[in-house]
């Protein structure tokens, strides 16, 4: 066989990037498992019905506001701009804090309404999918610490290594957000 020509290895999909799609896929079928028998619990009966508490918007917002801030702060890494990147990158991570303690206020919402874990199936579901979420936030914000640490701590240089690092880290935080956004407006359509 022959060598690889330039022209194949510069439209193939670089490993990591594929490793990580390979990963959002399989996050994608486990939300669309649980998601499913969300669907087939609630039709067999025995189902506590509730409004979802009004904080769960707000989070929304404040991780909907996360992905644009990260997004700019990508820009501002391309485009030399260093103190916007470092700013933009510093408000993502407290912006997933924040959806963090507001996922918890959202429970504890819940709870004051009477939807515990364990008081049924319906309740059981909004603290198990949001929560199995909320691990996956947790993940994005150990890989926006490493960001954070390239940031700060190695001189700035948008070499094409540092460049494929932060469009993982992009591309996961865009997938959470969009989970969640997916998430919300399923339990939007099933109450």
């Amino acid at each position: 066989m022959g060598a690889v020509t330039p022209e194949y290895n510069r439209s193939k999909i670089h490993q990591h990037k594929f490793a990580l799609w390979v990963g959002i896929g399989s996050i994608i079928m486990m939300f669309g498992a649980l998601t499913s028998a969300y669907i087939v619990r609630r039709n067999s009966g025995n189902w506590f019905e509730f409004k979802i508490p009004d904080i769960f918007f707000l989070n929304t917002a404040v991780i909907v506001l996360s992905s644009v801030t990260l997004h700019l702060s990508y820009r501002a890494f391309v485009n030399g701009l260093e103190k916007r990147y470092k700013g933009f990158l510093v408000a993502t991570f407290l912006l997933g804090i924040a959806f963090l303690i507001l996922q918890y206020q959202g429970w504890q919402a819940l709870t004051a309404i009477g939807a515990t874990f364990t008081a049924n199936p319906s309740s059981s579901f909004m603290f198990v999918i949001p929560g199995i979420h909320a691990a996956h936030v947790l993940g994005g914000l150990g890989a926006l610490t490493v960001a954070m640490t390239h940031a700060f701590i190695l001189p700035y240089k948008p070499t094409p290594r540092r460049k494929l690092r932060f469009e993982l880290v992009v591309q996961y935080w865009h997938f959470v957000d969009i989970l969640w956004v997916y998430l919300i407006v399923f339990f939007l359509l099933q109450s």
